[in-house]
């Protein structure tokens, strides 16, 4: 899947990064992915005092004992407790942690004591975007695939899906290269709406669900450039205005690294599959399909304990990291595109 992966060229674009070192590596139609972070998930109720309380000692002990298992002592403990075996020994040790923590601090939490926190619902987005096998300086890349992949965290499943395609005005001419990557025909974009259209149902669906209003939400993306790069872009050629709900969101690449504590080379989307012992489903470079995908890392990180809280944004058109010390915040309720004129 990552094996076509090229720069590509920000010359001429207003897209402006952080002074932090990142990786410009990207899918001729997907994302850059940027260096991940090592700053530990803190839950928002959780101050630093907290972690003085009995409940992180008996943790401590857990995971020191889980540290000297075997591989496959690790595999016979979690089959004991009917948790998932699969995976390399690092995430089948991370899991049984994260189970023992679990527990013990849902037994704490009875008692008045810390807790962790999610949001209800999180929404995947993997755009696909227009692409050249050598994609030039000069080369504006627009969206001509939208999903959504909606999970419940609470029930820990994919409950809802979203996808349009979105047809190009720059470059109405897809080429076959792009064609050949991505599955999506010429006749599927000349038939599809302009982005405006399609971000307006987008906003729809997203409504129609309560979110942002009822419910508390978080945008989640395979990297940082869906959103800092390809979405951006996209909003000045359409000449509409940033949507607020998509300004943070969950890097999830940065999240597997601190959770599992692997380097930023293992956390593409094929390996990430591969260490949680999982296959990809469908056809890599669809757009719903890889969204699909990383909803399903996305889950079980969460059924091995790992908090997914927002650790991007855009901010004046520069990517910025979000400290895992700010408070958690869902995404606004969304509202219909804003003309920039």
């Amino acid at each position: 899947m990552d094996e076509h992966k090229e720069n590509i060229h920000t010359k001429d674009v207003n897209v402006k990064m952080s002074n932090t070192k990142e990786d410009e590596e990207a899918k001729p139609c997907s994302r850059i992915c940027p260096e991940g972070e090592s700053a530990p998930q803190v839950s928002p109720s959780q101050s630093i005092s907290d972690f003085s309380h009995p409940v992180y000692k008996e943790i401590s002990l857990a995971n020191g004992h889980i540290n000297r298992m075997s591989k496959d002592e690790l595999r016979i403990k979690l089959a004991d407790l009917q948790l998932d075996t699969r995976g390399v020994k690092d995430v089948m040790k991370k899991r049984l942690k994260s189970h023992y923590k679990k527990q013990k601090l849902m037994q704490s939490a009875t008692e008045g004591g810390p807790t962790d926190t999610y949001y209800d619902y999180i929404c995947v987005v993997d755009f696909e975007a227009t692409c050249e096998e050598d994609n030039p300086a000069d080369f504006h890349h627009e969206i001509i695939e939208f999903p959504m992949v909606l999970i419940n965290t609470h029930t820990l499943e994919i409950v809802d899906s979203f996808q349009e395609y979105v047809k190009p005005e720059l470059n109405p001419q897809l080429s076959d290269f792009c064609v050949k990557l991505t599955g999506i025909t010429q006749k599927m974009v000349d038939e599809a709406d302009l982005f405006p259209a399609v971000l307006q149902r987008v906003v729809d669906w997203l409504q129609e669900r309560e979110l942002g209003t009822k419910y508390k939400y978080a945008i989640l993306t395979d990297g940082a450039w869906d959103m800092s790069k390809f979405l951006n872009i996209q909003c000045r050629l359409s000449r509409i205005r940033y949507p607020q709900f998509a300004k943070k969101w969950i890097n999830i690449r940065k999240s597997y690294g601190n959770f599992y504590k692997v380097p930023r080379t293992q956390t593409k989307l094929s390996t990430m599959l591969e260490k949680l012992g999982l296959k990809y489903e469908g056809r890599p470079h669809s757009g719903l399909d890889d969204s699909r995908n990383i909803a399903r890392i996305a889950l079980r990180m969460l059924q091995d304990g790992c908090q997914l809280r927002v650790n991007e944004r855009i901010h004046a058109g520069q990517l910025l990291s979000v400290p895992s010390s700010a408070p958690v915040e869902g995404a606004p309720a969304p509202h219909s595109p804003r003309s920039r004129d």
